[in-house]
């Protein structure tokens, strides 16, 4: 199966170094469409299922997201495709606070800084198969520093949506699950009970003989129906619960 890649991002030179980055990342095959602007990706989109995706056959697995744009910013984007089954991946040159943190609250899975090198944003691409959060290194001590230096006080909105972008290794106390919760398909359950097991989404792909942006969008779900937002809290709670 054929993985559609949107990448958003105005200038050319970037938009073909991104491709490139693309290319080498993934084994599967790959459909990469470019947009230079958010018209022309809103576009592409909606004939993609639209922002929810549910109303195409052929969605996109993964968003490569610019901020700064000829029409606007990348962030409006990704609030308008927090229900879309995709991947979406920040790939811009800021690294400050007053960029990172409102694109991880607008929904972004990764914050990559398209200054690194080839290889290295490569390898931090290659990591959401392996169930890891690509973050350009000098992204993740901004925010490790972050948490350290404010650990009574994060940046308003960040921790969670953190949490919920990359499942850091920093699970919440305890576990206050609704008492219902809207029940998991076979095979959904079957996922959860391989995350529990501590293997990881390309593992997991094999074994359940499925691609692995398809145990993603499994993964999601269960986040969503189990109202968590790690793979710890998933575990803890199927556990608690009898599910696995």
């Amino acid at each position: 199966m054929t993985v559609k890649v949107l990448i958003l991002e105005d200038n050319p030179v970037a938009r073909s170094f991104l491709c490139r980055v693309v290319r080498e990342s993934f084994s599967d095959a790959q459909t990469i469409v470019e947009a230079g602007d958010l018209e022309a990706a809103r576009r592409q989109i909606a004939l993609a299922g639209g922002p929810t995706g549910l109303h195409g056959t052929d969605p996109f697995r993964l968003v490569l997201v610019d901020l700064e744009l000829p029409d606007g910013t990348g962030l409006d984007l990704l609030a308008e495709l927090d229900h879309y089954p995709a991947i979406k991946i920040v790939t811009t040159l800021y690294s400050d606070d007053e960029h990172l943190f409102p694109a991880l609250q607008r929904g972004a899975d990764g914050y990559l800084l398209k200054e690194d090198r080839f290889e290295v944003l490569v390898e931090e691409l290659q990591k959401i198969v392996r169930g890891q959060p690509p973050l350009s290194p000098a992204i993740a001590r901004r925010l490790l520093n972050h948490f350290r230096s404010t650990p009574g006080t994060p940046h308003p909105g960040a921790a969670g949506t953190l949490q919920a972008a990359s499942n850091p290794p920093m699970a919440r106390p305890a576990i206050e699950p609704a008492p219902e919760h809207e029940p998991l398909t076979p095979r959904e359950t079957e996922v959860l009970t391989y995350l529990s097991k501590g293997f990881t989404i390309k593992e997991i792909a094999s074994l359940m003989g499925i691609k692995w942006f398809t145990v993603n969008d499994h993964i999601k779900s269960i986040y969503r129906k189990l109202n968590v937002s790690s793979r710890a809290e998933a575990a803890v709670l199927a556990s608690k619960q009898g599910l696995v």
